[in-house]
């Protein structure tokens, strides 16, 4: 995760993409020999560590793709879950087991899977352990997109590359403001009007505007058009 908080905090990275080595597997999940002996304390500090690493890769105000490249089980699932969008290779699998060991996902597999693809198939996948293909994940609206292995990265940089023409402080915001629909303590509507005026009267705004009745395209270049910080 340092590696995503060094994104987070340079300038020059417009967006992540978050993808495993080779061409087999994303992330298969825990190292289940860790869990031998877990205490119920241990178990809960365990899953609230994991919880806060992928919220704050929920919140990045940058785009974080997942690249999701072979099996994503378990913990692999909710880390490509915990991301913004998610391209899946045509060879990739994912699947919620825990309860094959006799647990359930602890790192925000059960929040966000509901999330994804509602909550009948959700409950199914958790509570059967079966596996699903990239195909049906698309179909299931747990990933956006479905590519060959060889095309997997490309689109993902093509999808950056539509965002990197965007302003770089609304789309944070915009980030900001989805989430807030899944907070259980926040207004989404407040949200969204806070975020809302946030992009008001920032330099990214005004040569939106400007270029919209100038009727060309906006230069987003931050050396140029540096947002306010909020």
């Amino acid at each position: 995760m340092q590696a995503v908080q060094w994104a987070k905090e340079n300038s020059d990275v417009k967006a992540i993409i978050i993808t495993g080595a080779g061409a087999k597997g994303f992330v298969a999940g825990a190292d289940i020999s860790e869990f031998v002996g877990l205490t119920p304390e241990q178990g809960k500090a365990m899953v609230k560590m994991g919880q806060s690493i992928f919220k704050s890769i929920e919140d990045c105000p940058k785009p974080v793709i997942a690249a999701v490249n072979g099996f994503a089980f378990g913990g692999g699932c909710e880390l490509a879950m915990s991301c913004h969008l998610r391209v899946a290779s045509d060879n990739a699998k994912f699947s919620q087991p825990e309860v094959t060991l006799g647990l359930i996902a602890g790192y925000g597999g059960t929040q966000r899977l509901v999330q994804c693809i509602g909550k009948t198939k959700a409950m199914e996948l958790h509570l059967t352990g079966d596996m699903i293909t990239a195909e049906q994940a698309l179909q299931f609206g747990l990933v956006n997109y479905v590519t060959s292995q060889e095309q997997l990265i490309p689109k993902c940089t093509e999808i950056i590359e539509k965002i990197k023409n965007k302003s770089p402080h609304a789309v944070s915001r915009a980030i900001a403001a989805i989430n807030a629909y899944f907070t259980k303590d926040v207004n989404g509507f407040q949200a969204e009007a806070d975020e809302f005026s946030k992009c008001c009267n920032t330099e990214e705004f005004k040569e939106g505007v400007s270029a919209f009745i100038e009727k060309r395209k906006p230069n987003f270049d931050r050396k140029q058009c540096d947002c306010k910080k909020v």
